[in-house]
């Protein structure tokens, strides 16, 4: 079981006790050392030549920043340059050194959405639940606070409406688990029953999000994806009994699919083990990873996709070898490609395989490897929170290496032999 054991619960410090602290003037770090990708404009990578803006299911509305209903988050405040059309994954250094000061206008999720990114044992939250009644953790040792799961969403935030000034972004999609309970010290004597509830304290060891940026679309075997960032952050990776230290967090860049929420994430639009030790380094990490994203690249991956086909007998074969692989030796998962799914995952890629709506078999059986890449990120939503992201990554690359082993790729022929 995924469980953690709590009976030493660290220190923690409640919310109304934090410092106001003054805006920081963070400054963006040049990156070092890096392959130069080209990059290209946003209408080139979702527009064909002969295709017009208002032709294109990709849209700019004329009015970026007029939502619905708009709520409040606890960022500074400098309102977007609007006077030149934004290029989003291309952006000039000047723009993007320090953290937009403006409340950012969030538009609503859609109220059709009926199926959450993750599931597993996770229960969804709200922002303004994070930050007003949640207490937050601190380093044992020195008593210095973690970075709260708020900030790190108001920081992604920034960072989003920085690089999308003009396009509608929505409400961050949280999902959390593992919640530590405790009380005020008044509350000592109270047996369970007797708490009232502001003597009860609580925070929650995993947490994480997701913000959609519902304007910037396309399309994959008729499914509409729309970009999306995300990230996770696990309580239970950090060392609180200790002085302060570099936290980690997980961060990500990709596309959701409308049809499902499945996640499509690939490997320069994630980072699985960020390391930062304050505000300015996750913000300056996370503009760095949204800026590298290569769009063009990911899409194309993923209509690939839609060209290959196993047949049922070469899908029984995958569902086979995929549960003889959770029991080789070591020495043989070495020349093999790393499949990250359990057993349960298995039994549940099987069944729908046969039974899910969106991304079953054809009549004579056979099934697109799109269909089979869907089918294991559906999976992947009854996986924790600290292990969802690291999932749907090896599914994305699962899913090329089915397709190399078509291609009569040498290497990648165990699977389907």
């Amino acid at each position: 079981m995924d469980t953690q054991s709590f009976s030493k619960t660290p220190n923690i410090i409640e919310v109304i006790l934090r410092p106001q602290q003054n805006p920081i003037n963070l400054k963006l770090r040049s990156v070092s050392n890096t392959t130069h990708v080209e990059k290209k404009l946003i209408r080139d990578i979702f527009l064909d030549d002969n295709e017009s803006f208002e032709e294109a299911e990709i849209f700019y509305p004329s009015k970026m920043n007029d939502v619905n209903i708009p709520i409040q988050v606890d960022i500074p405040n400098k309102k977007p340059e609007t006077s030149n059309v934004v290029q989003a994954f291309l952006m000039s250094d000047s723009k993007i050194q320090n953290r937009p000061d403006t409340p950012v206008g969030l538009a609503k999720n859609d109220d059709k959405q009926t199926s959450p990114f993750i599931i597993a044992n996770t229960s969804e939250a709200t922002l303004d639940h994070l930050q007003n009644d949640c207490i937050i953790p601190v380093f044992s040792k020195d008593n210095e606070k973690t970075i709260a799961h708020q900030e790190f969403i108001e920081v992604v935030l920034s960072a989003v409406q920085t690089v999308f000034p003009h396009h509608h972004i929505t409400e961050p999609e949280i999902r959390v688990s593992h919640q530590i309970k405790g009380r005020i010290p008044s509350a000592i004597h109270k047996a369970v029953k007797e708490l009232l509830e502001h003597e009860k304290t609580i925070y929650y060891e995993r947490m994480a999000f997701v913000i959609k940026v519902p304007s910037i679309t396309d399309r994959v075997n008729g499914n509409e994806i729309s970009l999306t960032v995300g990230g996770v952050r696990s309580y239970n990776l950090e060392n609180l009994y200790n002085k302060k230290s570099l936290e980690r967090f997980k961060f990500f860049i990709g596309f959701q699919n409308q049809i499902c929420m499945n996640m499509c994430i690939n490997t320069d639009g994630f980072l699985e083990d960020m390391r930062v030790g304050s505000l300015q380094d996750l913000y300056t990490r996370v503009l760095e990873t949204i800026q590298g994203y290569n769009a063009e690249l990911h899409l194309m991956e993923m209509k690939e996709l839609t060209q290959y086909y196993l047949s049922e007998h070469q899908f029984a074969q995958l569902i086979g070898r995929s549960r003889l692989y959770q029991h080789l030796p070591k020495s043989e998962k070495q020349n093999i490609p790393l499949l990250n799914f359990n057993d349960s995952h298995i039994n549940t890629i099987a069944k729908d395989y046969y039974e899910d709506k969106n991304f079953c078999r054809q009549e004579d059986g056979r099934i697109n490897l799109w269909n089979v890449y869907n089918l294991f990120t559906q999976a992947n939503k009854s996986s924790y929170i600290d292990t969802f992201l690291d999932r749907n990554l090896n599914a994305f690359e699962f899913s090329k290496d089915i397709q190399k082993m078509l291609n009569d790729s040498s290497d990648y022929h165990w699977f389907l032999s």
